[in-house]
């Protein structure tokens, strides 16, 4: 018979929260009546940006001492679209194949957490169990889409402030070796368009300084770049993904018709940087290939990230000591790195907060965003028995 947690783990991932169209209406009801099974007090915030509204729900079990800092569970709601025809299975049915593979969207980014937090918590309170410290769960929407209308408001709102936040978990990824990933920071996220201007005319002539030949030699000059990054980041057998600077064109615009050489064109960029790298000289550097590429070529920011902020991995700072004494419990190996994306985590820790992405899948390959994402019964499982032995360590935390 299959366990409680993984049937009510397949009932989230059926809910269709997939961008353009999220089903938040459903995530939401199945959220409030998994806090009335679990006896946690519950409510919601209505978050604006732009005229866009969305709503966060809060779980809440109460601890003894409500005056200490609280502990943050984060996940969020929200998946990204798939290509069906890539899929072996539908990709919102949450089939279970004789392996136990549960496949669907959500199930390692990050459906798969939110479950897992409110079952450790189902066993911890079947037990009598209550901490020191209050125990927040948070879900929050749109975290696929930057986050820029969820948790990137709501944290800054006084109903947030209220929680009395001392540090936070929020998501990570699978290992796909047999230990434990803990996340202490991530790569700034710079979305970037650069333009060029040049002179325009007819397709059939040799136009002097056009648009496409002075974005053409910045596009080789970042694509240099990004394979000098690239080599060292394959040399260094210490270089995680997380410590590596990456860069990707991931859209080209522009032109009016096939026989007009165009006035202006643009090319979108993705780049990753770690924290050990000054913001403020890399994007002096991109002014100056600019410069370099020609007159009239120029970039603009979509979504900028400048936090460098990573969370303490000290083995005295007494959150990071209850979350790895939580790990010793499991007897399970654990890794540390910076995250190689971006996760709702970087507000958090933009504002202060410690925060620790931290998925415990491990023996997984990492299928987030890809077809076929899934995650084995038994991975899912553990992933229980990991937060059913780190919460009870970070809610008794004494006062310091």
């Amino acid at each position: 018979m299959e366990p409680f947690a993984v049937t009510k783990f397949r009932e989230y991932i059926r809910i269709k929260t997939v961008h353009p169209d999220p089903d938040y209406d459903g995530a939401i009801a199945f959220l409030d009546k998994y806090a009335e099974e679990l006896g946690l007090e519950c409510r919601h915030v209505k978050v604006s940006k732009d005229d866009v509204n969305r709503t966060i729900v809060i779980m809440t079990w109460k601890g003894r001492n409500p005056n200490l800092k609280s502990i943050l569970l984060n996940s969020h709601t929200d998946v990204v679209p798939v290509y069906e025809d890539q899929w072996k299975c539908d990709a919102f049915a949450a089939i279970k194949d004789e392996n136990g593979d549960i496949y669907g969207r959500g199930t390692q980014d990050m459906k798969c957490v939110g479950i897992q937090y409110l079952e450790a918590i189902r066993r911890l309170k079947k037990e009598g169990k209550q901490f020191e410290r209050d125990i927040h769960l948070t879900f929050v929407p749109e975290e696929e889409l930057g986050g820029e209308y969820g948790a990137a408001v709501f944290f800054k709102t006084k109903e947030f402030s209220d929680l009395n936040i001392g540090m936070a978990l929020d998501e990570g990824l699978a290992n796909e070796g047999n230990k434990y990933t803990a996340y202490y920071g991530e790569r700034s996220p710079w979305w970037i368009r650069f333009k060029s201007e040049g002179n325009p005319g007819h397709g059939s002539r040799f136009i002097e300084n056009t648009a496409a030949e002075k974005l053409m030699k910045l596009i080789d000059t970042l694509l240099n770049f990004r394979e000098e990054e690239k080599v060292k980041f394959q040399q260094s057998v210490k270089c995680n993904l997380g410590d590596a600077t990456t860069v990707n064109l991931t859209m080209i615009e522009g032109g009016l018709a096939y026989n007009i050489v165009p006035a202006e064109l643009s090319a979108c960029f993705d780049i990753r940087i770690p924290p050990t790298v000054d913001l403020k000289e890399f994007e002096g550097q991109l002014t100056k290939w600019c410069e370099s590429a020609g007159q009239g070529v120029s970039f603009e920011f979509v979504q900028k990230t400048s936090n460098t902020n990573v969370t303490s991995t000290d083995a005295n700072d007494p959150w990071w000591k209850a979350f790895t004494d939580g790990i010793k419990k499991l007897n399970i190996e654990l890794t540390t790195e910076v995250f190689s994306g971006a996760t709702d985590s970087r507000f958090l820790r933009a504002a202060g907060y410690p925060a620790i992405g931290f998925s415990p899948m491990r023996n997984t390959p990492i299928r987030l965003h890809d077809h076929n994402e899934f995650l084995n019964e038994t991975n899912f499982m553990e992933g229980i028995d990991a937060y059913y032995a780190i919460l009870p360590c970070l809610a008794d935390v004494p006062s310091f």
